[in-house]
């Protein structure tokens, strides 16, 4: 039996299936794979440290924290954001600021994605403190193998140098 949702938003199944094949790209990245639980879903957690000279010696944690949701807007996303970045502050290892960088890719998959959720994705990256990056992600899942992904590809000024890694992993996982 299909699950349905209440608002004519398609089937979460294709967002099910999406976030499992997430799962099975950042796992064979080499991401240590946990789960926990947002509200009532489960959101795989994927997280991979990297070091690099050309960083100067600063080790780089990135975080990916993604769920399969009924529908998203703008609010749910904030509030994913806050929850994962939060989360993640308290996950990382290392102290914070000394040559340690934590950057947080989470992100809400569904069927349904308002465009305010989009708008607010793509904007820009967020900050909490001065050592938790964070760049929004919605993916939407019209069908199973199908899917639009929106986030911020910018430059930011705190944590730039590791611009290019985030989005190289960003495509990686999130084709």
């Amino acid at each position: 039996m299909t699950k349905q949702q209440a608002d004519g938003a398609p089937p979460i199944d294709a967002a099910d299936t999406y976030l499992a094949g997430l799962a099975e790209r950042m796992g064979a990245d080499g991401c240590h794979l946990t789960t926990t639980t947002w509200r009532e879903f489960r959101v795989v957690v994927g997280s991979r440290s990297d070091r690099r000279a050309r960083w100067f010696g600063t080790k780089a944690e990135l975080f990916v924290l993604a769920a399969a949701v009924p529908g998203i807007d703008q609010a749910a996303l904030a509030e994913f954001t806050r929850w994962s970045m939060d989360r993640v502050k308290g996950i990382r290892s290392g102290l914070p600021g000394a040559r340690n960088a934590a950057l947080v890719l989470p992100a809400l998959i569904s069927g349904g994605v308002q465009p305010s959720a989009t708008k607010w994705a793509t904007a820009d990256a967020r900050l909490l403190g001065t050592s938790v990056l964070g760049r929004p992600i919605t993916v939407e899942t019209p069908a199973p193998g199908g899917a639009r992904v929106a986030m911020y590809r910018g430059r930011v000024r705190w944590g730039g140098m590791f611009t290019g890694h985030v989005l190289e992993k960003a495509s990686l996982y999130f084709p």
